[in-house]
Formats: structure tokens, C-alpha cells, sequence
């Protein structure tokens, strides 16, 4: 079938996506070569507003782009997906543009690839920050430095530290997550992210196949998500007080999956890099995190490790 040319590309309308557009959409991104996500999905067009364009040759979707609304200070853009077969033909220029439009006065933040930062750049995006992407199979740590019995195999819920924690941690209890926490996550994350995120925290339950919190003295300090993607289980978000905290929830989520760990850590927060690169995961990939309207993002980073996705920040 004939190409259509630029031109005809980059007028296609835009509409919204609807849950009806799981499959198409998890087709995308296989096109791209993510994992398909359906799972994920579910939870963006749930939670945020999809727009996509249809391919002019019938076959599923030409481009997708994600919007999530933090109360009205901020909005994360994410999913900006292009067919390769459609690839540098105008097509995310237009769509970014619409969503630049549609947002109005409110500022935008993302999380750019190497390939798509000169896009977001030439719109007007500065970086900020950036995000290091880990992976690989969690190991649990003996007192000797060497890897103890495997974490799937390490009890999920205690007040003693796991393996390979430092001592710091010790007052820190995690816990599965209880539907009474919810409240408490949000008093958390609001500073956090310096929004208004409750819409998105109270799906977390039914996202997450792991929902952990972390206490001290029955203060809330630290809350994380396990959720499923392609063949890997991601950690995200991860919410700490400290360094210690977070390492104690991702080892209690790590000791409940014997399935390789993601994680996309905030690249300020070296010592939990180098403390997920000493239990086994390994370094993937990076991000460059942008904002358009605002100097930088909202909230307090030093308790911000990791997303919930680079989809939403």
C-alpha cells in the first residue's frame, strides 16, 4: 500500500483513547519493542487521558500519548508512541503540540528518551533531572557479602531488616499495605510530589501484585509498589524518608517475587543505585527528566526514588 506522504500524516485527527483501545495500544508498543503492558494500560486510561491517531492503513493505531493530571499544579505526559512505520513523519510533533494546547497554563513534566529529547527541546522542554533504569534478579546478601538464600525465600513482613540492610534501618517495619493506609500514603506523597495524587494512589491495590508500607513507631514513613510487566515485575513508585527505608521496602518486595526486578531510580540517589547494582541489578538504560512551564518539578526529591512508571512520573 502507498505511504501517505508528511503532509497527510501530520493531519490525521486526534481523538481520546478508551479502555477499548487496550489491545491496540499494547500492539504499539510491542511495535516498538516494549513489553505490551495491557496491565499498565488499564491503570494510565483509567486514571489519565489517552489520545491517539488512527493509521491510515487500518492497522491498529499510527501514535498514542498519555496525560496524568496531578490535582491542577502539574500534568505528566508519557506513552508517546509513534509505528515504525510512521516513525519521523511529523506525526509526535503533532500530538505533542495537541497536548501542549489542551493543557493550557498548566505546566508539563516527562521523562524523554535520547531519541526524543530534541523533540521535546525544540518544544520549548527543559531538562531537569535525570532517571537510571536498573534490572535483573534480586539477591539477597549474607552477612559475609555474599549471596544469602534466595529472596523469594525471605519472610515478607518484619521488624528486622533483611539481609544486607544497614543497621540505620532497624526501627523501620514493613508491612503489607492495608486499605486503612490509604490516608496515610497520601499525607505521604502529597509533599512528596507536591500534588494531589489520590486518584492515582487508590488504584494502586488493585494495580500492584505487592503494596508495601514502612513504619517506624507507627508513623507511615515509606510506601512502594510490585506490579507486573512482561516478564519482569517493576518497583514503582518508591516513596522513602531515607535511603535505608527504601532499601527496606524494596527488599521486602523482592522477597515475595522470584520473577527479575525494574526499577527507574531518581539518578540524585547514587547510594540506592549502587545498593541495587550490589544485590544484582543491572544497569538498563536512562532517561532525561523535562518540564515546560515550571524550573523544575514540584515537591521534595529527596524522598522521591522512583515513579510509579516514567509513563506518569
Amino acid at each position: 500500500m502507498h505511504s501517505p506522504s508528511p503532509r497527510s500524516l501530520v493531519d490525521l485527527p486526534i481523538r481520546r483513547l478508551n479502555r477499548g483501545d487496550l489491545v491496540p495500544c499494547a500492539d504499539l508498543c510491542e511495535d516498538r519493542g516494549w513489553p505490551r503492558d495491557e496491565h499498565r494500560w488499564g491503570l494510565l486510561l483509567s486514571a489519565g487521558t489517552g489520545y491517539g491517531i488512527d493509521a491510515p492503513d487500518g492497522k491498529g493505531l499510527a501514535a498514542t500519548c498519555l496525560t496524568m493530571p496531578y490535582g491542577s499544579d502539574v500534568i505528566a505526559v508519557g506513552m508517546m508512541l509513534v509505528a515504525g512505520r510512521y516513525a519521523r513523519q511529523g506525526i509526535a510533533r503533532r500530538l505533542m503540540r495537541h497536548v501542549m494546547e489542551t493543557a493550557g497554563d498548566t505546566p508539563l513534566t516527562l521523562y524523554a528518551t535520547e531519541q526524543g529529547q530534541p523533540l521535546y527541546e525544540d518544544l520549548g522542554f527543559s531538562p531537569v533531572g535525570r532517571s537510571e533504569r536498573v534490572g535483573g534478579r534480586f539477591e539477597a546478601i549474607g552477612s559475609g557479602g555474599s549471596p544469602s538464600v534466595s529472596a523469594a525465600a525471605a519472610p515478607s513482613s518484619s521488624a528486622v531488616p533483611a539481609s544486607g540492610l544497614p543497621s540505620s534501618a532497624s526501627s523501620v517495619t514493613t508491612r503489607p499495605a492495608a486499605a486503612d493506609d490509604l490516608q496515610a500514603m497520601v499525607r505521604l506523597d502529597l509533599p512528596v510530589f507536591g500534588a494531589d495524587r489520590t486518584h492515582l494512589l487508590a488504584r494502586l491495590p488493585a494495580f500492584s501484585d505487592r503494596l508495601q508500607v514502612a513504619q517506624e513507631h507507627g508513623e507511615l514513613v515509606g510506601y512502594a509498589a510490585l506490579w507486573p510487566s512482561g516478564q519482569a515485575e517493576v518497583v514503582g513508585p518508591l516513596i522513602a524518608r531515607d535511603t535505608a527505608t527504601a532499601q527496606a521496602l524494596v527488599a521486602a518486595l523482592a522477597a515475595t517475587t522470584d520473577r527479575p526486578l525494574r526499577a527507574d531510580v531518581d539518578a540524585r540517589h547514587k547510594e540506592l543505585l549502587g545498593w541495587l547494582t550490589e544485590h544484582g541489578l543491572e544497569p538498563l538504560s536512562r532517561t532525561t527528566v523535562m518540564t515546560y512551564g515550571i524550573p523544575d518539578l514540584p515537591g521534595d526529591a529527596a524522598r522521591r526514588f522512583a515513579p510509579l512508571t516514567v509513563a506518569t512520573g
